[in-house]
């Protein structure tokens, strides 16, 4: 296997894995996952938006480093992500003859590898995973840490597992066949990194704007990279998200702007809205609500809102219905005994944890 640019490592004890990133490494698939896993039997699951582009150069990878490989094709889009599909895909590995030594390879964005990884972590009582990003959103944020699974159709992300894989193979080469507004939408988890964790890495990003939106090779290596090893830092104090590591890496963090978005993305019925552009117009409602409770000032507002509009990322909510938001906000996983409950900055590269605020608060922030 040829050296990738950078890797990774996430220290969990035996769960251990490495984030291999570098440009053109689809085409070391088979190897990497050799590196751990003598698999004879892949399940290769991918959705029908990204197998025509990369499809064949990882399964083509994997086969010739000897593994039998069986590709799945699920329908693209946040649809995808629920029960009926999962049954799909156990039933399917079922007819496959897929046993505890089949390796799952989640090849797609993050819907893929939430779904994938879920149906990995369930079938027979969990199979090998490995995870190929190939959107941006997924390559910085979700398929890194453990955390997969399915919608239901009134909360998002409200079934799953925690259940990490046996390593992540990060292509960059992938982004520059991403739709404009796939990549941008993955830019706003890249800016919630900034804001909750890094201070000097917020500052980079302003100051390299015009260049992450061109996709600058350089600058997104040096991005994703940056985002892998913040995102193992917090999984490795605190991987089930009990809270029982520092509280600045406690991993509720990364839900920083998410449970204004949760709560936009199943009111509208998870199509009108990418993920990203729901997480940046919940960090804006939830940076505003940081301030209506005296935690931040305008400065802050306006250094956020002017990084996401310069990536050209939306920042106003649309016209909803507060109550409605509201009520999916109540069955948020972070709420407790109905209390309401947010991630809430003090300043650029902190965040914490806010319980009891009032819904006259929240409204408030939704419709500033």
């Amino acid at each position: 296997m040829s050296q990738p640019t950078q890797t990774i490592r996430v220290s969990l004890g035996e769960r251990a894995y490495s984030i291999a990133i570098g440009a053109a490494m689809l085409a070391e698939s088979g190897p990497f996952m050799r590196q751990f896993a003598p698999a004879t039997n892949v399940a290769l699951i991918s959705d029908a938006n990204v197998h025509p582009l990369h499809g064949v150069a990882v399964a083509d990878s994997l086969a010739n480093s000897g593994a039998m490989v069986h590709t799945i094709i699920v329908e693209p889009g946040e649809q995808a992500k629920c029960a009926a599909v999962a049954e799909s895909l156990w039933r399917q590995l079922l007819e496959l003859g897929a046993d505890r030594k089949t390796i799952v390879v989640a090849l797609g964005g993050g819907v893929v590898g939430d779904l994938a990884g879920f149906v990995a972590a369930t079938y027979a009582r969990g199979l090998g995973l490995l995870q190929i990003p190939t959107t941006l959103l997924a390559q910085v944020d979700s398929s890194v840490g453990g955390k997969v699974g399915i919608n239901l159709p009134g909360a998002k992300n409200m079934v799953g597992a925690f259940w990490q894989p046996l390593g992540v193979l990060i292509d960059t080469d992938t982004l520059t066949t991403l739709p404009r507004r796939e990549y941008v939408s993955g830019l706003a988890e890249v800016v919630k990194y900034g804001v909750i964790l890094d201070a000097e890495f917020f500052a980079d990003l302003e100051a390299n704007a015009a260049s992450l939106s061109q996709r600058n090779s350089e600058v997104l290596s040096r991005v994703v990279a940056r985002c892998c090893r913040l995102k193992a830092d917090v999984v490795e104090a605190d991987e089930r998200e009990t809270g029982r590591g520092p509280p600045e890496l406690n991993r509720a963090v990364l839900n920083y702007g998410h449970t204004f978005a949760h709560a936009l993305e199943t009111t509208s019925g998870y199509g009108r809205w990418l993920h990203g552009e729901a997480v940046s117009i919940g960090m804006m409602c939830a940076a505003r609500l940081a301030r209506r409770l005296g935690r931040v000032d305008d400065r802050f507002i306006r250094r956020q809102r002017d990084l996401l509009v310069a990536l050209g990322l939306p920042v106003a909510m649309p016209d909803s219905d507060a109550e409605s938001l509201l009520a999916v906000m109540a069955r948020d996983k972070k709420s407790e005994q109905g209390r309401l409950r947010y991630v809430l900055p003090e300043r650029m590269g902190r965040v914490g944890l806010v319980d009891g605020i009032s819904a006259a608060d929240v409204r408030g922030c939704l419709s500033e």
